[in-house]
């Protein structure tokens, strides 16, 4: 006997209940055999042998050998003609079928389940390529020799009863064959870009162009699918220009990303915009509602996906090849204008490169769009996904989830690629940082700088005035407007950073979220009291109650957000359940801000920590910034740059590094400024 077969047999008392059960049946068939008789005679036909495609519940396989090896005992021991093979009465079968089930395995490789057989594992042998996994009791072969297989299996005629994959998995698969590999395209990414990526992040790129840079990068929230992308992007430079979809929110950071890493002219990165707005970094900015033709002329062109309805025409005429789609859940809704715009941009594009830290794989109906965005000729019917993968809810059509397993290993085969922070925790840095470029109102801007302007000039009559008696008036005049630039500035940055903050409950974590002002404050808590459960913590919150809120947020997952103001909630918490702390405003001591970051890095914290910093040019940010950005410095803690390889480019700084009083930071104000701004590897295989 083989070592194959010997894996098969059954043990001691596997074989004595066998006998048990064989020896009572057959003597309830000597004392009833006119019944027994009767019995099969009644059995209905079995249909001929056939392949189906309908996934069947599945018996323990311990069952399964049991009543087939029962059966052949029965069938020899009653006399019955050739029964150990496939006997008959009266041309009426005596055994059931044997049901082998294939479908698609987490290693992408296909797999097939069935009681054991020898005439069945002698075929599979035959497959080309086709391995036994004794730990899992499979066999397993590549998508390719699918065919090989079916057709020795069906050649074993009607014993067998084949159930192969669902159409829609062999239509995914065969297309993901069909993909281009463009994996030798790593080596033309930028070596000044490709020396920034982690380890993991140079494999999410390596997988992208070995999907033929149309897939769904889908990385939890602050692992760097921005720059990923953007590597992405510069391997396919000969294809330009690029048209990036993203959330309001994001459009300029992906503007400020895009010349931080790519090194590109400001003046090649196009954004679509509502209101031209403060516009530092010296970006082509092209307003949205402009009723004159508008020419779509960058290398990068940056488009909100509320703004994609109106453009819809000129967009799909400009025949872009490279499509990034950001925050591509965006496009769950299948009712949504945004939705039925975007994705004949997707889907005409060449190559298309989605990105979503929150792909809802719990919720299968809504990656439909996503994934009919990549592949319309796979995904063609939302009946057939829906059937497939959505059975099962209370709450409307499509609304479950089913075969949740066989989904996740068809994303994870053919076009998605995940790692969540736990995974690729050795990689990262304790705290990353980054600036999240606002995008402020026209409107609300004006006030601000006109109150730089008289700064401007009370700063002037400073520097000329020789009376004591006059310099004491001028200085207080002085710090006042500071104050009003700082007030203003935060009531300007709210409709913004709610706007960011969309996108930040969309990620499913948990997150603190910092600010100074009690307008803003106010702003953001009557924001998430709509959106998600959340605590506040302040200087009007009794120094009784902060535990018990502390608590909440530490111990109930439906609390997913803290509102803290810097100088209350800064010092004395521990808040290490969340590992995303957001600051909507900036502390004129950096110290305070250190302090409140470390309220989730804490002794308990078992994760990477990811710090976003919401900026806005032509306000108060940029003279706070250079006095946080020098002195985190100072002290060790690069901002978002050496230690973790994502660098704020100094280039994005409105003031140098090492000023560090404000009356040098005065002399920056914008509108005394003239001055314009700087411009492990793992081996992937599609053989599945």
């Amino acid at each position: 006997m083989t070592g194959l077969e010997e894996d098969w047999e059954f043990s001691a008392d596997e074989l004595d209940l066998l006998e048990q059960e064989a020896v009572r049946k057959i003597s309830e068939r000597k004392s009833s055999s006119a019944a027994a008789v009767t019995f099969h005679s009644a059995s209905p036909l079995q249909p001929p042998a056939s392949v189906t495609h309908d996934r069947i519940s599945y018996e323990s396989p311990s069952k399964t050998l049991l009543d087939s090896q029962v059966g052949k005992v029965e069938a020899s021991s009653s006399g019955l003609q050739d029964c150990t093979s496939r006997g008959t009465i009266h041309g009426v079968s005596c055994l059931p079928k044997l049901c082998v089930r294939l479908f698609l395995h987490s290693s992408g490789l296909i797999a097939a389940k069935f009681p054991y057989n020898l005439m069945v594992v002698k075929a599979f042998q035959e497959v080309p390529k086709a391995r036994w996994q004794p730990q899992e009791r499979l066999w397993m072969f590549p998508f390719t020799s699918l065919v090989a297989a079916e057709q020795r299996l069906r050649s074993l005629g009607d014993v067998v009863e084949l159930h192969s994959l669902h159409p829609l998995v062999f239509r995914a698969l065969s297309a993901g064959k069909a993909v281009p590999d463009l994996s030798a395209r790593y080596g033309r990414i930028p070596k000044s870009l490709e020396s920034k990526l982690l380890p993991f992040q140079r494999e999410g790129v390596r997988f992208m162009l070995l999907h033929g840079a149309r897939a769904l990068l889908a990385d939890e929230m602050g692992l760097g699918k921005t720059l990923q992308a953007i590597a992405i992007a510069s391997s396919l430079s000969d294809f330009w220009p690029v048209l990036v979809l993203t959330p309001s929110s994001l459009r300029l950071h992906w503007a400020a990303m895009i010349q931080q890493w790519l090194v590109v002219p400001a003046g090649d990165i196009l954004a679509f915009l509502p209101h031209a707005g403060s516009n530092r970094g010296g970006y082509k900015i092209v307003l949205s509602n402009m009723k004159a033709a508008m020419h779509l002329d960058g290398c990068f062109n940056i488009v909100s996906y509320d703004t994609v309805p109106k453009l819809q025409d000129m967009l799909l005429s400009s025949d872009f090849k490279i499509v990034i789609a950001d925050e591509s859940h965006f496009l769950k809704n299948a009712q949504a204008k945004r939705t039925s715009a975007s994705l004949p941009l997707i889907q005409k594009a060449q190559y298309a490169i989605l990105l979503s830290g929150t792909p809802a794989l719990s919720r299968p109906i809504e990656l439909f769009k996503q994934l009919e965005a990549l592949h319309p000729d796979v995904y063609k019917s939302v009946h057939e996904y829906g059937s497939r993968y959505c059975k099962g809810g209370m709450f409307g059509l499509y609304q479950g989830a089913s075969n949740h397993e066989e989904l996740h290993n068809l994303m994870k085969t053919t076009l998605m690629i995940r790692r969540l922070k736990n995974e690729v925790l050795s990689e990262l840095p304790v705290k990353r940082r980054q600036q999240v470029f606002l995008d402020l109102n026209e409107k609300d801007l004006k006030g601000i700088r006109a109150l730089f302007q008289e700064l401007e000039i009370v700063k002037s009559k400073i520097q000329v005035c020789n009376s004591e008696e006059n310099l004491g008036p001028l200085k207080i005049t002085q710090k006042n407007l500071i104050s009003k630039i700082y007030n203003d500035s935060a009531k300007a940055k709210i409709p913004a950073v709610l706007d960011y903050l969309c996108t930040v409950i969309e990620a499913g974590c948990k997150f603190l979220v910092f600010a100074h002002h009690v307008p803003m404050i106010d702003a953001i808590h009557q924001f998430f009291i709509k959106k998600v459960g959340c605590v506040r913590i302040d200087g009007s919150t009794p120094v009784t109650s902060r535990q018990a809120l502390v608590s909440q947020f530490q111990e109930n997952s439906e609390i997913r957000a803290a509102v803290l103001s810097i100088k209350a909630g800064g010092v004395g918490l521990t808040l290490t359940a969340a590992s995303t702390v957001i600051f909507a405003e900036l502390s004129w001591t950096p110290g305070d801000l250190i302090q409140a970051e470390d309220r989730v890095h804490r002794i308990g914290q078992a994760t990477a920590i990811n710090i976003y910093y919401l900026v806005a040019n032509e306000t108060v940010d940029d003279i706070i910034w250079d006095v946080v950005q020098s002195k985190l410095e100072n002290i060790g803690q690069v901002l978002d740059g050496e230690e973790v390889k994502l660098e704020v480019s100094s280039s994005q700084t409105v003031s140098p590094r090492k000023q560090k009083k404000l009356d040098s930071f005065l002399k920056r104000c914008p509108i005394a400024s003239g001055a314009s701004p700087k411009a492990k590897v793992h081996k992937f295989s599609k053989d599945f």
